[in-house]
């Protein structure tokens, strides 16, 4: 009797230890700095609202649960037209003007399987025609899969490097990207850390907004990060 109440205890007791290893892995806070740049940002959503937000079509966006999580869904194409051919659906972070900076989130597409298939992020956002964007498209062409800019007339593509396409499914993914405003570099990553799937080199835009969201397609968001230099727009 008593080596069967050890090994229930023992069981029990693993139970509890795995449980709350899985809960502080949930919780786990992100690193302070990251390219000696500190942490300016975070979202988790875990408040249920998507205040500090700035959609292009608001009722388009959503935060839904998932399980005990929260994200925030782009659950249609938004009813919003561009000034010059770019992205419909974006939403930019209110208070968070940067230079160089790490951005990084969890993205999941919500979209059927389709050539254009993606999922975007945006930088050095300075005006509705004036930006830069990441296209994670399942295949690569001169309007998918790519670092574009938007400056004034319809996007241009301005990668030096790219894959082939983005492998999307059903499950989250972690993409960031990475900006140097000295050197113009950026670099952009899903899922390896380590190797850029996209770089481009560019000085147009030195500072701006930043946001996430899709070409015209719908997609979940979770865990948006920004570590970076804050920059202050120059006075008009």
């Amino acid at each position: 009797m008593g080596r069967g109440f050890a090994i229930a205890f023992s069981v029990i007791l693993a139970t509890a230890v795995s449980g709350s290893l899985l809960a502080e892995e949930k919780q786990e806070k992100p690193p302070e700095k990251m390219n000696g740049m500190p942490l300016v940002f975070e979202e988790t959503l875990e408040k249920g609202d998507a205040d500090r937000w700035q959609p292009s079509d608001a009722s388009a966006w959503k935060v839904v649960k998932e399980g005990d999580n929260r994200v925030y869904s782009l659950v249609r194409d938004c009813e919003y037209t561009p000034p010059v051919r770019s992205p419909n659906n974006s939403s930019l972070i209110k208070d968070t003007t940067v230079s160089d900076f790490v951005l990084e989130a969890k993205v999941k597409s919500t979209e059927p399987e389709y050539g254009h298939r993606d999922i975007c992020l945006f930088f050095g956002y300075q005006a509705p025609s004036h930006f830069y964007y990441v296209h994670f498209g399942s295949k690569a062409d001169a309007n998918a899969n790519s670092i574009f800019i938007v400056n004034g007339e319809p996007r241009v593509s301005i990668a030096e490097t790219r894959t082939d396409g983005t492998k999307w499914d059903d499950s989250y993914h972690i993409v960031r990207v990475v900006r140097d405003t000295k050197s113009g570099k950026i670099e952009v990553f899903f899922d390896d850390l380590k190797k850029p799937v996209m770089t481009a080199t560019n000085k147009t835009f030195t500072w701006g907004r930043l946001g996430i969201g899709s070409f015209d397609d719908t997609g979940n968001f979770d865990n948006v990060r920004i570590w970076g230099t804050v920059a202050k727009p120059p006075a008009k």
